[in-house]
């Protein structure tokens, strides 16, 4: 059953069409990776999903009902979360203020939730009191993980998880992006790294210029030789 239906969005910036007649579905349970070069509409896709943008065009369906239109806060009330790129942390906030923010739907924090978050990581369970500005990169993309957690959702959108990440930390958080997966969360990924993203993902869209040009699993996409060539940096004989 499908979670998410996209179904013939355009989205603009002005008079320029970032998404152009966008079609796509993610079902219950998958993950399912975006993938695309720089200014392909992948961000914009998300960002439209989660009511950050309003599509001139087309409809969102999710869970059956329509919610193109419906402001972002409501959509996370519906149990869609969205982690941007960039992490956006509150800096001068500590990590447990952080993560109580992301309950911010609840009237307090499901002590529970909590509890897995720390335990999914534990290194910001060890940095508990700091504030949130002070922590590495890759401890503040936990946090931002985790704190998209604290609000219990359905569909979990992440978008360049790894951007800045060494390679070891880039591990541990597709390992921990999979046990999300496991524990029943739907996750819409937005990634450069299209190797670690489609051994990932159930499925994957590639995007061009705001439209979709390619699709399949995620193990058929790491076997298409434009892929390949295209995000794997290989050469593909004539």
């Amino acid at each position: 059953m499908s979670l998410l239906e996209v179904d013939d969005i355009e989205v603009r910036y002005g008079a320029i069409r970032a998404l152009k007649g966008l079609t796509f579905h993610v079902d219950e349970g998958e993950v399912v990776a975006l993938l695309g070069a720089n200014g392909a509409g992948k961000t914009t896709t998300q960002k439209t999903v989660s009511g950050m943008m309003r599509p001139s065009l087309g409809q969102i369906r999710y869970d059956g009902r329509r919610i193109d239109g419906i402001p972002a806060h409501e959509l996370i009330n519906l149990g869609i979360c969205h982690v941007p790129e960039g992490r956006r942390v509150f800096p001068r906030m500590t990590v447990a203020e952080n993560l109580e923010m992301g309950a911010f739907r609840f009237k307090r924090p499901d002590e529970s939730v909590l509890a897995h978050v720390l335990e999914l990581f534990p290194r910001l369970q060890e940095r508990i009191r700091q504030p949130a500005g002070t922590l590495s990169g890759g401890e503040q993309q936990m946090l931002a993980i985790g704190r998209a957690l604290m609000g219990k959702p359905r569909l979990l959108l992440l978008d360049e998880p790894s951007m800045g990440l060494a390679p070891l930390v880039v591990k541990q958080i597709f390992d921990i992006v999979r046990e999300i997966n496991a524990d029943g969360v739907t996750v819409l990924l937005v990634e450069q790294n299209a190797a670690q993203a489609l051994g990932l993902a159930n499925r994957g869209y590639v995007l061009e210029t705001g439209e979709i040009v390619l699709t399949g699993s995620g193990r058929e996409l790491l076997a298409d030789d434009r892929v390949r060539a295209a995000y794997l940096g290989e050469e593909i004989a004539s």
